[in-house]
């Protein structure tokens, strides 16, 4: 199946430990439908505004480690909170969802429940918020210490100038020098050029 509905005693392997409680607190408070899915390569996670049908829907990509599963359903909890009180008035992650999510982050920093690395980048983020924790490179790099290691798979800052790399689809590329804040890289096969974050993970040749 795809997806799995999110039984209460179930959802705890995906958090922090005690955060349960208050992750709780908060889908039983705004009535929340939260599905944990497969992996999606384009989004961690998505809320769906309740209906007359249908209460509340979050879902929340279930292969992160639970630092990156909180703050991801924290970012959709966000987004509810807006929703209910701006409609489809405001910016999808404007000012309005930048205080919900910030307000939600707080409760769960206070807890003690993220390394000490992570409160830090956290507290840091809090008076700009980015779009998503990809949008953090220095959040994206230490909550990465908490995912499995797997053999070969780097971020392109980490290779050398020259270097060769495939991403998931198995395109080829060689990796060239840094423009801004990402990396110019050439696509082996068609020449093309493209930019890569330095925190996107690719599989070193």
């Amino acid at each position: 199946m795809a997806k799995r509905e999110a039984p209460l005693s179930y959802l705890q392997q995906y958090l922090p430990k005690d955060s349960a409680e208050l992750v709780l607190a908060y889908l039983h408070k705004y009535k929340v439908h939260l599905t944990i899915t497969r992996e999606r390569k384009t989004i961690l996670g998505d809320y769906r505004h309740a209906t007359i049908f249908q209460h509340h829907r979050i879902s929340v990509n279930g292969n992160m480690n639970p630092y990156e599963f909180l703050i991801t359903l924290i970012h959709e909890l966000g987004h509810l909170i807006t929703f209910m009180q701006y409609g489809n008035r405001v910016q999808s992650h404007g000012k309005e969802w930048k205080l919900a999510y910030r307000t939600i982050l707080v409760d769960f920093i206070k807890l003690k429940i993220f390394p000490d690395e992570v409160v830090v980048i956290l507290k840091e983020s809090l008076h700009n918020l980015p779009a998503s924790s990809c949008g953090d490179e220095n959040l994206t790099r230490a909550l990465r210490k908490y995912n499995p290691i797997e053999d070969g798979i780097l971020l392109v800052e980490q290779l050398d100038e020259g270097k060769l790399f495939k991403i998931e689809n198995g395109k080829l590329f060689r990796k060239g020098k840094k423009i801004r804040k990402r990396f110019q890289c050439t696509e082996v096969a068609t020449g093309k050029i493209y930019l890569f974050s330095p925190v996107y993970e690719v599989k070193a040749v």
